[in-house]
C-alpha cells in the first residue's frame, strides 16, 4: 500500500475535488484541513531537550591521586573524575558517560596487576563499573600485554568496548561492538567507536593476532550511515582514539605520525551526519573545537580533565529532534576536588600491593640524578638504560629515548619506583642487524626533534613542540655531534665507532625496543632489518636486572654525543 505523508492524507487530490460542487463547502473544508494541520504541527513543535555527554581519554590506569613515580599528592585520576562525574549526574542523570581508550595500561598499578595478579579483576574496570560508564573505545594500548590479557579486562567490563574500524581479518566482521543506541531524554543517540588504525606499525604482531584495522574515514562514513538510515538516531556522537592530524593554523600535517593515525579533522569534513566527536589519543586538552559544524573535545590524559558536551534540541512541526546548539569544556581537576571514598576503597588492595612491589630497594646512587636535560646532552640516566639493553643484548650499538624529564634518582638506596619513572613504557628488547648506513639514519632522524635554527636561539628553544619528546633517540656505543645549524636530514657529524669513523657498510649488533623496530616514530629504516633476538621481557624488568646484578647505578655519562651550533662547541 502506497504511503502517504500528513499532508497528503488532509488535502483532496485533484479526482476528488471533482465530486464538491459547492465552493463554499470547498472552502470549508481546506479552512478544517489546515485549522487542524497547524493544531498538531503546533503540538509537536516548540518542545525542548538537552543531552549531555562526559568523556574521559587516555586514563592508562590512574586511579589514585598520586604520582606513581614520586608517591605523591596529584591532580589526576578516576577518584578524583570520579566526584565531578556524580556531581554531573546530580544536574543530568540521564547523561552518557564515555572513554575514548587507552584504558588498562600505563600504570605501575595496571602493570603488576597484569603480571603478578592477572587471574584478579581489572582494576580499571572494577572501577569504571562502579561509575556506570556507557561504553569505551578501545586504544592502541589496549594490546601492550597482548590478546589474553585484552579479552580478559574486556570480558570484565560492565560496558560495551567499541571500534568499528577493528575487524576479524580478511572479513568485514567486526572484532568489537561498532556502536551503541542509547535514548537520553527522550533523544536516539548514537554512540559509534573509531580506534587509531596505525596500531600495526607499533605493536608486535602476536599482540593483535587475527585483527586488521581499517581506514578510519571509510570506516566512519558507513557506519554513521547506518546509525542515520537505519537506526534512525538524532545525534551522531563519535568517541574516537584519534586526535588532531594537523595544526590548524597552518594545515601542516603533524609530523612523527604515520598516515591515517590520527584523523579526527577528516572525519569531521568528510563524513555527513557526525555531530560531536570525542578525542584521544593525542594527551592534549581542547575544550572546545568546531570543524564544519562538528563539535570536537579532547579531555587531556590521565584523568586530569573532564570533557563535558551539552547538546540541546528542538522538535521541528513534524515532531523530530533538532539540535540548536551544542557547546563542550573541559573541567580540570585541582587540589579542591575531593577523591570519591568509594573509588578509593575499591582501589586500596590493588594499590596496597603494588607499592610494596614499588618500594623494593634494588641499588645504590653516589650523588643525585637527574633527566631533566637528558635531551639537551648526554644523561647518566639514559646510559643507564642503554647499559642494560647493551649488556642485555649483547649488542655493540643502543637506542634509548628519554621518557619522563621529571625522572629522578636521590642520593642512597635506590628502588623499583625510581627504575620505572626512568622507563615509563611496556617497550620489550629487539636486537637487530643494522648497518652503519642505517644507524646514522636512525640519528639523522632523531635529530628532526630540532626545528631549523635561528641566530640567538638556544636548542631549547628549537624542540620541535609537535614531535613528541620519547621519540628522539640517543646512541650509545658510537660517538657523534648534532649540528642544528645544518638542515635536517644532514646534521649527524663525525659518527664513529670505537674512534674510528664508522664504516656504513659495517653491520652491528644493534638494541632498539620494539615500538621503534616496528616503526614507532616513524623509524621506518629499521624494518628490513634482520632479528637476531627478540626479549620477551619489557625493557624497565631489563634495567632493574641490571641495577640488582650491579648493584651501583653509574653516575657519569660517557659523554659520546653533544649538539653544537656550527663550530663544534657544546650548547645548551
Amino acid at each position: 500500500m502506497e504511503k502517504t505523508s500528513i499532508f497528503q492524507r488532509m488535502i483532496p487530490s485533484s479526482r476528488s475535488r471533482t465530486h464538491f460542487q459547492n465552493p463554499i463547502r470547498n472552502s470549508a473544508l481546506f479552512l478544517a484541513s489546515l485549522l487542524l494541520l497547524l493544531g498538531i504541527s503546533s503540538s509537536l513543535a516548540g518542545e525542548r531537550t538537552r543531552v549531555t555527554l562526559l568523556s574521559t581519554t587516555d586514563l592508562h590506569g590512574r586511579i589514585d591521586p598520586v604520582d606513581a613515580f614520586t608517591n605523591k599528592p596529584d591532580q589526576l585520576g578516576l577518584a578524583k573524575l570520579a566526584t565531578l562525574i556524580r556531581q554531573a549526574r546530580k544536574e543530568n542523570p540521564e547523561l552518557l558517560l564515555l572513554d575514548s581508550g587507552d584504558t588498562i595500561q600505563g600504570s605501575p598499578l595496571e602493570y603488576f596487576h597484569s603480571h603478578r595478579h592477572p587471574d584478579e579483576p581489572d582494576p580499571m574496570m572494577l572501577v569504571m563499573n562502579s561509575l556506570a560508564f556507557d561504553a569505551m573505545t578501545v586504544g592502541n594500548h589496549e594490546f601492550n600485554f597482548g590478546l589474553k590479557v585484552l579479552q580478559k579486562a574486556r570480558s570484565e567490563a560492565h560496558f560495551p568496548w567499541l571500534s568499528a574500524n577493528t575487524v576479524r581479518t580478511g572479513t568485514d566482521e567486526t572484532a568489537f561492538t561498532p556502536f551503541i543506541v542509547k535514548t537520553v531524554s527522550g533523544v536516539r543517540v548514537g554512540v559509534l567507536g573509531i580506534t587509531t588504525p596505525a596500531i600495526s606499525n607499533w605493536e608486535d604482531p602476536g599482540n593483535f593476532a587475527g585483527l586488521e584495522f581499517r581506514d578510519a574515514v571509510d570506516s566512519a562514513k558507513h557506519w554513521v550511515s547506518v546509525l542515520r538510515e537505519k537506526e534512525h538516531v538524532d545525534l551522531v556522537v563519535v568517541t574516537s582514539h584519534m586526535g588532531l592530524e594537523e595544526d590548524l593554523g597552518s594545515s601542516r600535517m603533524a609530523p612523527a605520525q604515520f598516515n591515517g593515525e590520527n584523523a579526527v579533522l577528516a572525519i569531521a569534513r568528510q563524513v555527513s551526519g557526525v555531530d560531536v566527536i570525542l578525542i584521544g589519543h593525542t594527551h592534549r586538552n581542547v575544550p572546545a573545537l568546531v570543524v564544519n559544524g562538528v563539535l570536537l573535545s579532547q579531555a587531556g590524559r590521565w584523568g586530569d580533565r573532564l570533557a563535558k558536551v551539552d547538546v540541546t534540541f528542538e522538535k521541528d512541526p513534524f515532531g523530530r529532534w533538532q539540535i540548536t546548539s551544542k557547546g563542550a569544556t573541559t573541567i580540570p581537576v585541582t587540589e579542591q576536588v575531593k577523591a570519591d571514598p568509594e573509588i578509593l576503597k575499591l582501589a586500596e588492595p590493588y594499590d596496597r600491593e603494588t607499592q610494596a612491589w614499588l618500594s623494593q630497594l634494588i641499588g645504590h646512587c653516589a650523588k643525585p640524578l637527574s633527566a631533566a636535560d637528558s635531551r639537551l646532552r648526554d644523561s647518566a640516566l639514559i646510559d643507564l638504560v642503554q647499559q642494560a639493553q647493551l649488556e642485555a643484548g649483547n649488542a655493540e650499538v643502543s637506542f634509548a629515548a628519554s621518557f619522563n624529564l621529571d625522572a629522578r634518582i636521590a642520593e642512597g638506596p635506590v628502588s623499583v619506583r625510581d627504575i620505572y619513572s626512568i622507563y615509563t613504557y611496556e617497550n620489550t628488547l629487539v636486537v637487530i642487524e643494522a648497518t652503519g648506513s642505517q644507524i646514522k639514519a636512525a640519528l639523522e632522524h632523531s635529530a628532526r626533534y630540532f626545528m631549523p635554527y635561528e641566530p640567538g636561539r638556544r636548542p631549547a628553544d628549537l624542540m620541535d613542540p609537535r614531535i613528541p619528546g620519547y621519540n628522539f633517540d640517543m646512541a650509545e656505543g658510537v660517538s657523534y655531534e648534532i649540528d642544528i645549524t645544518r638542515p635536517i636530514g644532514d646534521r649527524i657529524l663525525d659518527l664513529r665507532f670505537h674512534g674510528q669513523p664508522i664504516d656504513l657498510d659495517r653491520k652491528f649488533r644493534v638494541a632498539i625496543n620494539n615500538y621503534r623496530y616496528n616503526g614507532g616514530g616513524g623509524y621506518t629504516m629499521y624494518k628490513a632489518a634482520p632479528v637476531l633476538s627478540h626479549s620477551s621481557r619489557e625493557v624497565r624488568d631489563l634495567i632493574i636486572d641490571w641495577v640488582e646484578k650491579h648493584r651501583e647505578i653509574p653516575t657519569e655519562p660517557s659523554n659520546n654525543w653533544h649538539i653544537s651550533a656550527g663550530n663544534g662547541a657544546a650548547t645548551r
